[in-house]
């Protein structure tokens, strides 16, 4: 059972509602996460923009790539879960690509090397080593994208730490309460993240 409040969707205003119908759009469900951050509009707010913003970095399978990644070596099954659905049916990720991306790889060589290099990120707080910047070079990702990269991990962080410090219900579709679960339920609508 999540530890915070979540509003009764009678007490969400019309703007935060509003927010939370395009997620629904989007998703086809509306994923407990965002019900419990419409307690607070403010941060609910920063966390839709701040994605919003990410969309704009690498392209949408590196992403998901990272998100997988990072929310695995952060141990967060919810957003393992919502990821892994979002990688499946907005992203077009086989399961075993996203089985993959959890353990910090993938069979795409460029899209393992970021997926070790986030991993690496979230295990040494940052502070990668000569040895993790040279690698994700040779996988073929310039400097600014190293920047995508850590940006991504970091954006990534935020829902991680709200879900693990909220201990968010996983209520998404097809998944289970471990971050091993792989999500393959129906492609619903929408653009990827």
């Amino acid at each position: 059972m999540s530890r915070l409040a979540t509003p009764e969707l009678t007490d969400i205003d019309a703007k935060t509602q509003g927010t939370l119908d395009a997620i629904t759009k989007q998703f086809g469900f509306t994923p407990g996460m965002f019900t419990a951050l419409a307690a607070n509009p403010a941060v609910l707010e920063i966390v839709m923009g701040l994605q919003g913003s990410i969309a704009k970095l690498l392209d949408a399978k590196t992403r998901h790539t990272i998100a997988l990644a990072t929310s695995h070596a952060n141990d967060c099954d919810y957003c393992s879960a919502l990821h892994g659905y979002i990688s499946a049916n907005l992203g077009g990720m086989s399961a075993e690509e996203i089985e993959l991306a959890r353990k910090g790889g993938s069979t795409d060589p460029k899209r393992a090397a970021v997926a070790n290099f986030s991993q690496q990120v979230i295990e040494t707080r940052g502070q990668v080593g000569d040895e993790d910047i040279a690698a994700v070079r040779e996988a073929g990702y310039t400097d600014p994208e190293i920047q995508a990269i850590v940006t991504v991990v970091v954006v990534t962080l935020l829902t991680n730490f709200l879900n693990n410090v909220n201990d968010t219900t996983v209520d998404i579709p097809g998944a289970g309460r471990g971050t091993s679960d792989v999500v393959t339920e129906p492609a619903v609508t929408g653009s990827p993240r």
